[in-house]
């Protein structure tokens, strides 16, 4: 159990951690993230889920270091944009790598050329396709790649007093290690997480639903049943029971006026008087005594 000390916040609250998030989709995505960076890059690499958090989209920004790499990216159908920032020195070392290098130079710290922003955008298309298959159980999405910043201030991803939703990736590429974020606006996927934590049947779900629980009804009906009408029971001890003979009689507690009881597995479900059909004997049904009594 972990203790949190008892605070007063006067402005915007604290980041809180939200277990609505959904994690299994960012696992998905980091999964499928060293995929595409091992692929394309020919090196090794790693993106590992590190936590999810809920921040004013101020103080998000607030945390990152200036300069660092930055790729802003529309949510389509949903508002708003998404980012994702990781170091600028491994953004230009993923370059090296897909030009045949090995990544270990020291690397610029500026803004991309005209051909690396090239090379870097055929990444994150890879990438911004991964992270519509890990989110498709969420909502369906078409992410469109937006454009790069190198300053935080200046990525304008979402207002300053908008919830985002932070999930912060543990990266290594090669032999440099960093962090990545990935931000999504709060707002714009509340719903879907509602839905996803309560799912909604489709109309085709629910008639499929319905379809089973009719045939599993009309299996149950036709389910045999065993039935005994009988006196009502009788007590007797183990002696009496054990020197029964034949001849003995058994003196029973039924009225002479009450009907039989029809029951099943124990329970009585219904009453009965002996009667005949077709030259078998047979019960008929009669109305429950009490219910009788009380007409009367």
């Amino acid at each position: 159990m972990v203790l949190i000390p008892a605070c007063v916040y006067i402005g915007r609250p604290p980041p809180q951690p939200n277990s609505a998030l959904r994690p299994v989709a960012q696992e998905n995505f980091a999964r499928q993230a060293t995929t595409v960076l091992t692929t394309l890059l020919r090196t090794g690499a790693r993106v590992e889920l590190a936590g999810i958090e809920q921040f004013s989209y101020d103080d998000y920004v607030a945390t990152l270091p200036e300069p660092i790499f930055i790729a802003t990216f529309t949510i389509e159908p949903l508002a708003g944009k998404g980012m994702l920032a990781y170091p600028l020195d491994m953004a230009m070392a993923t370059v090296d790598h897909m030009l045949g290098g090995s990544g270990r130079a020291q690397q610029p710290s500026r803004p991309m050329t005209a051909m690396e922003t090239t090379i870097t955008t055929h990444l994150l298309t890879r990438l911004l396709d991964e992270f519509a298959r890990s989110f498709a159980t969420i909502t369906e999405l078409q992410p469109a790649l937006n454009g790069f910043e190198y300053n935080p201030q200046l990525a304008q991803a979402a207002a300053g007093s908008d919830t985002v939703m932070v999930a912060t990736f543990a990266m290594a590429v090669g032999s440099r290690e960093g962090e990545a974020t990935l931000v999504l606006p709060f707002s714009s996927f509340a719903q879907a997480l509602n839905n996803a934590a309560s799912p909604q049947l489709s109309e085709t779900a629910l008639a499929k639903r319905k379809r089973a629980t009719e045939a599993l009804t009309a299996r149950l009906n036709l389910v045999p049943v065993d039935v005994s009408v009988r006196f009502a029971p009788l007590s007797v001890s183990s002696a009496d029971l054990l020197s029964l003979a034949v001849g003995d009689v058994l003196l029973l507690r039924h009225p002479p006026d009450s009907p039989l009881e029809v029951t099943t597995n124990d329970v009585t479900f219904a009453y009965a008087i002996a009667s005949n059909h077709r030259r078998r004997l047979a019960a008929a049904i009669v109305p429950t005594p009490y219910a009788a009594k009380d007409t009367a």
